[in-house]
């Protein structure tokens, strides 16, 4: 009689990697941790680790949507970068404009008080 080989159970068994994944997504993952680091009775550093993994659906329904809002995440981050430079560079000219025309108008006044 041949020997019979028994099979181990997982808890992934008969789910794959595509099914674990979507019931991640689905209901979410936290992950939250702390690191600290001390010397003695005097606490140096202390690091706080909070991760979520979900679908963005799931996020949305929880209150998560700060790429909503973060420019650098959507498309328009390179057309508010070049607005910012020209608005820099607008503020920087009205300021020698104003510089340029205080100093027209205490030379007139230094000139009218001779007279």
């Amino acid at each position: 009689m041949p020997p019979q080989h028994s099979q181990i159970a997982t808890s992934t068994q008969g789910s794959t990697l595509a099914d674990i994944l979507e019931r991640v997504l689905d209901k979410g993952i936290v992950i939250a941790g702390d690191i600290s680091v001390s010397v003695g009775s005097t606490e140096l550093l202390t690091i706080r680790i909070r991760l979520l993994i979900s679908s963005v659906d799931k996020a949305k329904e929880i209150g998560i949507n700060w790429w909503e809002s973060d420019p650098y995440l959507n498309s328009q981050a390179a057309q508010l970068t070049q607005s910012n430079q020209q608005l820099l560079q607008q503020v920087e000219s009205l300021r020698e404009e104003v510089r340029a025309l205080k100093a027209l108008n205490a030379a007139e006044k230094s000139s009218g008080d001779g007279v």
